[in-house]
């Protein structure tokens, strides 16, 4: 689904207030749930990151960040995710080379090129299969909000442009649940981008932890040199990101295609693509995770721009989740 344009209101409007009861019913379910849920603690460390709206931001680079610095230390990581998107049930372990974006997800398939990757809406089961499985680690990717299984160390990811939008609760607004409840279980807020979003110094005011900042770094693919004129599509949180990118990298934009998060291009979407490209002269351009829904075959069509994240000097996230795992124990 597109996010409506009332959820990025830096204040509640009229429509958030009309919906406002659903709001409340929406967190008094998910309170319920919590309260009623004793969380199973794994004999591994846990570390989860997540975030509190709706919508992409920017938790899966985090994901990846903190499993390229385990697997640099010796450790064997596994990722743990629900698989949204996908109709496997679970818990399976993603293999890259058979399973597809309509089976397992876009986001577990992009994290399996990194480490082992199980997907299944129960995390407790998914865990165990992972640590019968070798790993000495797990990172949820997302997750923050499901009560089951016990987290040794949490990181909260914010897109610093987006902020938390309207700070209403959904449907009135983005947030999954109240931020103060957020807060409270967080041991590290993760800005992402340039902090320019109307109130987010405000509303995390409260928060007493660490709040780190980080900016997504792309790296430009040699078959895009300056000035390369393009086509570009993407169906994650939010594609104006993603051409924003493109631009930093002095690409000329001939056209830009938003599809919903998560988007499954029909044979139609593939082939208008395809004609505008042809049509105008550009290269068609797309995101990683895009290029995990797309046909092999088209796949091979579309250019992709690998990111990374770019941490301020002296700043090792993973230590905090060691120190907050010590914490735990």
């Amino acid at each position: 689904m597109r996010a409506p344009a009332f959820w990025s209101q830096p204040n509640p409007g009229i429509l958030a207030w009309m919906l406002s009861p659903a709001s409340l019913i929406w967190t008094g379910i998910a309170a319920y749930r919590r309260g009623i849920t004793k969380p199973i603690k794994m004999d591994i460390p846990v570390y989860c990151i997540g975030n509190v709206t709706l919508g992409g931001a920017g938790k899966t680079p985090v994901a990846l960040d903190i499993a390229t610095r385990l697997i640099q230390q010796g450790a064997n990581p596994h990722f743990l995710s629900r698989g949204y998107g996908g109709n496997a049930k679970g818990p399976l372990r993603v293999d890259p080379t058979n399973h597809n974006a309509a089976l397992v997800g876009d986001e577990p398939l992009l994290l399996a090129r990194i480490a082992p990757t199980w997907i299944g809406a129960d995390r407790i089961a998914s865990a165990r299969k992972a640590q019968a499985a070798g790993a000495t680690h797990l990172i949820m990717d997302d997750g923050f909000q499901n009560p089951g299984l016990f987290k040794t160390a949490s990181l909260l990811v914010i897109d610093g442009r987006a902020g938390l939008g309207n700070g209403c609760i959904f449907p009135a607004g983005p947030l999954r649940e109240p931020i103060s409840a957020a807060l409270d279980r967080a041991d590290a807020i993760v800005i992402l981008g340039d902090k320019t979003a109307p109130r987010l110094t405000e509303d995390l005011a409260e928060f007493r932890g660490p709040i780190l900042s980080t900016h997504i770094v792309a790296d430009r693919p040699d078959a895009l040199p300056i000035g390369t004129k393009c086509v570009a599509f993407a169906g994650i949180g939010r594609p104006e990101k993603f051409f924003a990118t493109l631009r930093g990298l002095d690409l000329t934009l001939l056209l830009t295609q938003e599809f919903p998060d998560h988007h499954a291009f029909s044979p139609q979407d593939l082939e208008a693509l395809q004609k505008q490209a042809k049509t105008l002269g550009g290269v068609l351009v797309t995101t990683e995770k895009d290029a995990m829904r797309l046909p092999t075959a088209f796949r091979a069509q579309v250019i992709t721009i690998p990111i990374s994240l770019e941490w301020p000097q002296g700043i090792d996230p993973l230590s905090l989740l060691k120190q907050a795992d010590a914490h735990a124990v």
